[in-house]
């Protein structure tokens, strides 16, 4: 950015040319591009209409209307919005949702024209922060969504050279999975499935394939991958361990093809596994005096007499 900027006041103007006109600016005025009226509703709580609230750009947590959006709008009906949402001001108008797209939606589903928000001038690194904080913790979230919600966050984290107070150098991952109480090895294997084909992470999601599978999945490159998406849809068993680990060591030795991929997902497992009997089954076939000696050696003769028949 170049020119010469100044500002007219009646008043001391230094402070107001320093801070910037815009969020992404650092010239103009201290206010970051709001105008007036906007800069005297910050940092309060004020009724908005639901139209000039919109969805953080990018999102990575889904709103559905299911069973525990039925039971937020059956409370926003009864109660109203108990913890209103936070947002912040957009240059273009309205506010962007940081926190209560759920919220929003239930109001839209209750037959609400306004919901309270709380407005904050956070910048773009901090608006991400918040918004993945506010929302990682919540119960049942797809890997797809923590695997974007984590990245976009990793992002941020970096752009802005987060540390962490209490210690001299923390790893960004381990920062960035604090908030939900997750390891930073847990955070780099979830932002490894962004590298997935979305057919596939959909099927991550639909527990058709595990998440440690996924993971092994996302070193494949993208011919690769569709090739075992192919194979899955068409009626191929459930992509194991053993034949992740596989797929990714012909793909890394450069042998992968089509057809070995076929051959890999198709392969017959031999079934090794052991027999349980519960002593509660095996009980209704013996006396009630029996002890535990009496009805092993009954069991042991019935299996020796079995074994000489064959």
């Amino acid at each position: 950015m170049g020119g010469i900027f100044g500002v007219a006041s009646k008043s001391d103007c230094v402070m107001d040319l320093f801070f910037g006109i815009d969020y992404h600016s650092h010239l103009g005025t201290r206010r970051g591009g709001i105008n007036e009226a906007e800069q005297n509703t910050l940092n309060q709580i004020v009724e908005v209409p639901l139209n000039e609230l919109h969805p953080f750009r990018n999102h990575p947590f889904h709103v559905n209307d299911d069973e525990k959006m039925a039971e937020t709008v059956e409370s926003i009906k009864n109660y109203g919005i108990l913890n209103p949402a936070l947002v912040r001001p957009r240059a273009e108008g309205g506010y962007e949702l940081i926190a209560g797209h759920r919220r929003k939606r239930g109001c839209e589903l209750a037959g609400k024209s306004k919901m309270p928000v709380l407005i904050r001038n956070y910048t773009d690194d901090e608006a991400v922060i918040v918004m993945v904080d506010s929302n990682i913790q919540r119960e049942n979230l797809l890997p797809s969504e923590k695997a974007y919600a984590y990245k976009m966050k990793m992002d941020a984290v970096k752009h802005q050279g987060i540390k962490d107070e209490n210690a001299a150098s923390v790893d960004s991952a381990d920062l960035v999975g604090q908030a939900a109480g997750d390891s930073g090895r847990t955070v780099q294997r979830y932002i490894r499935l962004t590298c997935l084909i979305p057919e596939l992470l959909k099927l991550l999601d639909e527990g058709k394939i595990n998440f440690t599978v996924g993971v092994s999945l996302t070193y494949l490159s993208e011919t690769e991958q569709i090739w075992v998406k192919d194979c899955i849809v068409s009626g191929a068993s459930s992509v194991t361990g053993s034949m992740a680990t596989k797929l990714k060591q012909y793909s890394d030795e450069g042998n992968l093809t089509e057809l070995a991929v076929q051959l890999i997902l198709n392969e017959k497992k031999t079934e090794t596994g052991k027999v349980t009997l519960t002593e509660k089954k095996i009980r209704k076939y013996f006396p009630k005096e029996y002890n535990r000696e009496q009805i092993e050696q009954v069991i042991y003769e019935l299996l020796d007499n079995w074994k000489k028949s064959q």
